[in-house]
């Protein structure tokens, strides 16, 4: 994985591990910690697909262009036509302008946090940052509303994110994959393959010597909660461990060429094709990272050569799968920065580049039974703040849930007791279901 530094200092290895409590852990671990609630039957996703591009993109050079602005704002970049009439989007996303059916582009998403970290816990959690609290990502309120296969793990992060259980507890936090797949090759995942010769055998003995102590130390087990939860995720592990259905969500040697011809042959690419084979598994929330986007020297050139093409090709790939699949209606995507750039160039090198800029933004929602090929909300002539009201992230984020079947108003309990709202403010987008 990547170590390169954010500009505010941050350095990406240690940022995508920032409150992720449980990072690194093996299998059984993983499984002792998980927990399952209960959802909203009136739900229409019952899976959803993360995408986080972290860095911040810029939403005037991608799906926000404003070509009739004057040369210190516009950029380099012209927009093209989508199949959805009226709508226009980046040059350089040619394979999303020809699916844009297929998702919903929100515009004049606005926020006032210009910190990548502080920018990133309020876009993956729906509720801006306090000192005193931390929120739990989408995925942990994913896995705490929606039971999930007990072969199979309920959050997992590929390679890994930002996103943690908050004050639900480590119990609610991701399994990471640690590495990205190669398109037509066997994705090996630590804690579900046998590695060094070691065989279902071995650990089916193993298993059985673990049975041995439990029954020795039954009684301890009675008055301590977490040894007596032992047993259960043990189980639980070694049932994902000795699943062939596990095996075969993340071997992506299984999937079939018309689909694979969907995507380009990037690591993004490759991870987005993942996601759509673990929510047709039965994984309940995967998340995807495509970092890079912190483009304050060189924004055209970066754009143009290193993010836009793997964005273009995995997203449309990742969209156009999950509808050759028949997952689309049943999967929540979302796909979103932590905020736009500034609309006036800089001049920090020869073709200039943008900075952090808050006030506006895009995100993406589609499936789910939110309805796609359409623009909600617009900014202003320069791209830089929202022409009328405002999106907020917690909108954004009260629509996701919304797509779950999961009431935001609904309170969680802290460790302190503290009733707190799952999203504390925001409301759901009505124009994704008219």
């Amino acid at each position: 994985m990547s170590s390169h530094l954010f500009c505010d200092g941050v350095r990406r290895r240690d940022f995508l591990k920032l409150g992720a409590a449980g990072a690194g852990l093996t299998l059984p671990a993983f499984m002792r910690q998980e927990a399952f609630g209960r959802v909203d039957s009136q739900s229409k996703a019952t899976s959803a697909i993360f995408v986080q591009l972290a860095g911040g993109p810029s939403h005037i050079d991608t799906f926000d262009l404003k070509p009739d602005a004057p040369d210190t704002h516009r950029g380099q970049f012209k927009p093209i036509s989508t199949n959805v009439a009226g709508i226009e989007i980046s040059e350089h996303l040619p394979k999303l302008a020809r699916c844009a059916d297929k998702f919903a582009v929100l515009r004049g998403v606005s926020h006032t946090l210009a910190a990548h970290d502080l920018g990133t816990k309020y876009l993956n959690t729906g509720n801006r940052p306090l000192p005193s609290l931390e929120f739990p990502g989408y995925g942990a309120v994913i896995m705490k509303e929606l039971a999930g296969d007990p072969e199979l793990p309920h959050f997992v992060a590929i390679p890994s994110t930002p996103q943690s259980g908050g004050y639900l507890g480590p119990a609610f936090g991701p399994l990471r994959t640690g590495s990205t797949p190669k398109i037509g090759q066997r994705f090996n995942l630590r804690g579900l393959d046998l590695e060094n010769g070691i065989t279902l055998e071995d650990v089916r003995k193993r298993q059985n010597l673990l049975a041995r102590f439990d029954t020795a130390f039954a009684d301890v087990g009675k008055n301590d909660q977490l040894i007596a939860g032992l047993d259960e995720f043990n189980q639980r592990a070694f049932a994902m461990l000795t699943s062939e259905k596990a095996r075969e969500a993340f071997d992506l040697e299984r999937e079939s060429p018309s689909i694979n011809d969907m995507f380009g042959d990037d690591g993004f690419s490759a991870s987005c094709l993942l996601a759509t084979r673990l929510v047709e598994a039965g994984v309940r929330f995967v998340t995807v990272s495509l970092g890079g986007w912190d483009t304050h020297a060189d924004n055209f050139t970066q754009l143009k050569n290193k993010l836009l093409p793997p964005l273009d090709a995995g997203l449309s790939g990742l969209f156009s799968a999950l509808a050759a699949k028949g997952l689309l209606e049943s999967t929540a995507v979302f796909v979103t920065g932590e905020f736009g750039r500034t609309p006036k160039i800089n001049q920090r090198s020869d073709e200039g580049g943008r900075d952090h800029y808050p006030r506006a933004m895009f995100c993406i929602l589609g499936g789910g039974g939110m309805r796609g090929g359409q623009v909600i909300g617009a900014s202003d002539e320069l791209a830089a703040g929202p022409k009328a009201d405002a999106i907020t992230p917690d909108d954004v984020a009260a629509s996701f849930y919304k797509s779950l079947g999961i009431d935001v108003s609904k309170e969680y309990q802290t460790s302190s007791g503290r009733p707190v709202m799952i999203v504390r403010h925001g409301t759901p987008l009505r124009q994704l279901w008219a």
